[in-house]
């Protein structure tokens, strides 16, 4: 192996203290289905194997007792809140569509038909909140009356975060808005319904599917297509590069900066922060591109979740690019039915941050990240507000904004405001995120960056050289697909010995390159905690 780092799920762990207890990332020796684990690399030959050999009125079948036995395996009892999720939307959806055919009346209709998603939402979310933000919330009133001098006991779970609940909760919901709406046709099949739910690529980390896509999918398996096939091992080949090798190596040096703030101050923080920038990245854009890449394989498409965000020249822009589905899941759910942008400018930014706040608690209950999430909301409202003097000045200036120049400084601008909000997300606490902004712009060392210094933080200097080649191809590939240049395709048309060839390195530069822990341990996901 390249590197051993000597802790066991260390890019997990990075975040999880900051949360309640999640599941899967507790248990020593327990059996957890990570794509980065000898398990998966098992399990998902035997799936596809068998899922292209059975009949084809059996295949969703299939999928469907290979996503539970995939759920499972982090806590069995925990898919009974799988399954409840998935039977509350299922019921919702006939109850919707019963109420079509038999109230004519359309205010009767309306009213039934929103009384039934109500109960939907309410039941999930209700579920969601318990194992999620329950303890949050005792945690606020346990403050409020304590500055209101009241001592009242508040009592708090013991419970273990599920892992994927907010994903397939979220993605459970949109069914049942997209038959509100008349987006999707209510499914009858409850099976194959419950594999749209729980379909094992995206379960856990997403993408968040919607059923006018993924349900419409399921519902016609597809043969196996070689082409296909070979495009979605290109993509877990990219997917796993991007955790294995980049995200777990530079979460090395991020872990040891941040978790000892005090002592690595100034430039060390510039650097993990930059870094963990790029960490988050890989590790969540590698989960869905792996997540994509076995899903083709499987014949399915799903939804791209990551689009060279880091070359956006605004928030705005780095929103539509990151996070995709739960991003549009947002627009599509939550802002345009808040009103959106139809009723005024002051209620257009209104809706956005409420968007953006309830986007950071999704992520996790903590107010560090409804700091970060208020934080990227404030950004777009000050940049509308801003936008008549910016375009004043580029007219004064003489400034042509389809120039290098004036894009690349809007890509840097850019990066800097996303990456100082990032700061409050990788924090484990608020105040300790406003420590860590306090001793970058404090404390002046600029010498580490040349000393050696930043060799002292986990990585070799021949691993942090590695680390900069890796990003440097990163950058790289995400130029190309800023410009429509599809690299998968590049590879695809050349002769078959090049493509064998290009296969088989790509598999030993992974194998050796990679992160692993002792014992070869699977890190987590950083987004399985969410």
């Amino acid at each position: 192996m390249w590197y051993d780092s000597g802790q066991k799920g260390y890019p997990f762990s990075c975040l999880c203290n900051r949360q309640e207890k999640v599941l899967g990332a507790l248990g020593e020796g327990e059996w957890k289905m990570l794509f980065n684990s000898v398990e998966f690399i098992i399990f998902f030959p035997i799936v596809v194997l068998l899922y292209y050999i059975i009949p084809r009125r059996v295949k969703y079948l299939w999928l469907l007792a290979a996503s539970y036995y995939f759920y499972m395996c982090w806590n069995a009892k925990y898919a009974l809140l799988l399954l409840f999720s998935t039977a509350v939307t299922w019921l919702s959806g006939l109850f919707i569509e019963a109420i079509k055919q038999r109230i004519s009346a359309p205010g009767k209709q309306a009213r039934c038909k929103r009384l039934v998603v109500a109960v939907s939402f309410v039941l999930n979310l209700a579920i969601l909140f318990f194992f999620k933000y329950s303890n949050f919330a005792a945690n606020i009133v346990t403050w409020l009356f304590a500055h209101l001098h009241i001592a009242l006991p508040v009592y708090r779970f013991d419970v273990l975060l599920p892992v994927g609940i907010s994903f397939y909760t979220f993605q459970a919901l949109s069914y049942t808005m997209d038959v509100y709406r008349g987006d999707i046709y209510a499914e009858k099949n409850f099976f194959r319904y419950a594999l749209f739910v729980s379909f094992f690529p995206q379960l856990v980390a997403g993408p968040i599917e919607r059923s006018k896509n993924l349900l419409r999918q399921l519902a016609v398996p597809k043969p196996f297509d070689f082409d296909a096939a070979r495009d979605g091992l290109l993509l877990m080949l990219w997917g796993y590069f991007l955790k294995i090798v980049l995200a777990d190596r530079i979460a090395i040096f991020v872990d040891t900066v941040y978790g000892n703030f005090t002592t690595y101050t100034g430039w060390y923080l510039v650097v993990a922060t930059i870094l963990f920038a790029v960490q988050i990245y890989c590790d969540f854009a590698g989960y869905s591109t792996i997540a994509m890449g076995a899903a083709k394989i499987l014949g399915i498409r799903l939804m791209e979740n990551f689009n060279a965000p880091y070359l956006s020249t605004s928030v705005a822009e780095f929103w539509k690019h990151w996070h995709i589905s739960l991003t549009s899941w947002f627009r599509d759910y939550l802002y345009i039915p808040l009103g959106g942008n139809r009723k005024g400018w002051l209620r257009k930014q209104l809706n956005r941050m409420i968007v953006f706040l309830v986007s950071g608690l999704w992520h996790g209950a903590s107010f560090s990240f409804v700091v970060w999430g208020g934080l990227n909301g404030l950004y777009q409202v000050l940049g509308d507000l801003t936008a008549p003097l910016r375009d004043r000045a580029v007219r004064v200036l003489g400034l042509r904004r389809d120039s290098f120049g004036h894009r690349l400084l809007q890509t840097a601008v850019t990066f800097v405001l996303v990456d100082l909000s990032w700061v409050f997300f990788r924090a484990d606490r608020f105040l300790d995120a406003l420590q860590i902004l306090k001793n970058m712009a404090t404390v002046h060392n600029p010498w580490i960056l040349f000393d050696g210094s930043l060799y002292t933080c986990g990585l070799d200097s021949k691993n942090f050289a590695l680390m900069l080649i890796c990003i440097g191809i990163l950058l790289f590939a995400d130029v190309c697909k800023k410009r429509g240049v599809c690299i998968r395709q590049a590879v695809a048309r050349q002769d078959y010995w090049f493509r064998c060839l290009f296969f088989a390195f790509s598999v030993c530069a992974i194998l050796t390159f990679g992160i692993w822990g002792p014992g070869y341990n699977a890190a987590g996901f950083i987004y399985f905690q969410f």
